[in-house]
């Protein structure tokens, strides 16, 4: 039989850890839109993509980088696969030759009419309003903010 453990333990207590909340919500996430995204062909982390591009087509790869918190290690190769997919391109700036901007194809821009059911989709499956979500996602982003600031 399992031992309880002293009291003065309880902040280590797993359902006392933010983190584990927080990990644990974004794998049942991660899970919700699986089979919402494989009808379009696409991984959560490409819908990322798309939707920063669909917000904001011709961005340059470090600004999508920074939108999406991702480094250049592992945004590169889901750029190579989203290109060879045909929904983008990446193309040297004229201005400056350091900067590549990314651009969606027209397959790119198509993919957005399909997606737009997805966000409802999520809704209903949190039981949750529009308005609830967005004050759910400033939380948490103004938790990885202070938390980056932090580590920095």
């Amino acid at each position: 039989m399992p031992r309880k453990s002293n009291p003065s333990d309880a902040a280590l207590l797993l359902d006392h850890q933010l983190c584990f909340a927080l990990y644990s919500a974004s794998l049942a996430m991660t899970k919700l839109y699986k089979p919402l995204l494989a009808p379009l062909g696409l991984t959560y982390p490409q819908y990322l993509g798309l939707l920063c591009l669909w917000e904001s087509d011709g961005m340059t790869v470090s600004h999508l980088g920074e939108r999406l918190q991702l480094d250049s290690g592992t945004l590169t190769p889901l750029l190579k696969r989203m290109e060879a997919a045909g929904w983008l391109t990446r193309e040297r700036s004229a201005e400056d030759e350091r900067r590549v901007l990314v651009w969606l194809t027209p397959a790119g821009q198509a993919l957005k009419q399909q997606a737009r059911a997805i966000p409802q989709c999520v809704l209903q499956a949190a039981e949750c309003s529009l308005s609830d979500i967005q004050a759910l996602s400033a939380q948490v982003r103004a938790l990885r903010d202070r938390v980056l600031a932090h580590s920095r």
